[in-house]
């Protein structure tokens, strides 16, 4: 780890005054995973800003429009434990209790969750090529071991998937990123924060230098009657999902009046087609039609030597997890869904 320096900003000005004197200065809130990159001498910083002491952005306040803000500040499992969340989000409560450990829920926030870095093997191994971590370089994944990389969306220059479980909920709830910079405040679609490799696989999303997350607004609905999180991986828990996905549906005498549907665990960003989204309308809610949608969804995925099998997988999963949103009460351990 490099040597840096340390200080806190007490409010939201004096924070994004703070990173703009040194491109190489960083926000540090729960530090679950900036302090993992710099142990590994992944990323380094000149200092750390510590906001944890900016007021205000750890609640959940409730907007006109029938939605809430979350605070950037709240950690995961607040967030996840709120009964607010529990009772109007349960998809997005569901999401989070899948991730990480209840020790990192405990001390990650939820604006570092959606900054949080790819788990590629070689882009923690600063001894391999990577385009993302050195542009340039190369792309050891593309012909190394690639078990757990991307099929949808992925580029030549970077194969990545981007980790996080919360943020394939908030994909799926068309959730809003509230920010301040210098510029001042603005708002970006949860469908806009995160980007594609493409060309400069070194950038992760759409924030500009300085930038900082404040909060995460979410719609009046929440999908909470019929909702499902599903995250298949390797081990049963603390792993990082092959595939997973959320689905919030809204049903209407039998029929699906609206659907929505992320994967996460198969691109550089949670994924959602909203072509898929809007062939369910007006449908029956069976299995028949989700893999009808399931096919539109995966569209163009494209597998390597040693991940070829997530795009069956990610298929049976958008099936398996659309059923089982039909009866959240089959979200249950032991229980079955209703194939």
């Amino acid at each position: 780890m490099n040597n840096f320096s340390y200080t806190k900003a007490y409010s939201v000005d004096e924070a994004v005054s703070l990173t703009n004197v040194n491109e190489d200065n960083k926000f540090i809130a729960g530090g679950t995973n900036i302090i993992d990159l710099m142990k590994y001498f992944v990323t380094e910083a000149e200092t750390l800003i510590d906001i944890n002491k900016i007021e205000g952005k750890r609640d959940i306040v409730g907007l006109d429009n029938g939605g809430i803000l979350i605070g950037a500040l709240m950690t995961n499992a607040d967030t996840a434990y709120h009964p607010l969340i529990e009772e109007k989000y349960p998809l997005l409560s569901k999401a989070i209790l899948a991730g990480a450990s209840a020790q990192i829920r405990n001390m990650a926030t939820n604006g570092g969750n959606l900054l949080q870095r790819t788990r590629c093997y070689y882009f923690y191994d600063i001894h391999t090529p990577c385009n993302k971590r050195t542009p340039g370089s190369g792309c050891s994944a593309i012909k190394g071991y690639n078990r757990i990389h991307a099929i949808l969306g992925h580029s030549e220059n970077c194969i990545a998937v981007f980790p996080s479980d919360m943020c394939v909920a908030l994909a799926a709830l068309a959730a809003i990123v509230h920010i301040s910079g210098l510029d001042g405040d603005r708002t970006l679609a949860f469908s806009d924060f995160h980007r594609l490799p493409g060309d400069t696989p070194n950038i992760d999303n759409n924030l500009k230098k300085g930038e900082v997350i404040t909060g995460i607004e979410l719609p009046g609905n929440g999908f909470s009657k019929n909702y499902s999180y599903l995250k298949l991986r390797d081990r049963s828990s603390y792993a990082f999902a092959l595939v997973s996905v959320a689905t919030g549906l809204e049903l209407e005498d039998g029929l699906i009046k609206e659907a929505r549907i992320a994967l996460g665990g198969v691109s550089h960003k949670p994924w959602r087609v909203q072509e898929a989204e809007e062939f369910l309308k007006g449908k029956k809610a069976d299995a028949e039609n989700f893999a009808a949608a399931a096919d539109i969804i995966l569209q163009g995925a494209a597998g390597f030597e040693h991940n070829g099998f997530k795009i069956k997988l990610a298929k049976k999963a958008i099936v398996r997890n659309c059923m089982m949103a039909l009866d959240p009460s089959s979200q249950r351990p032991g229980a079955k869904p209703s194939l």
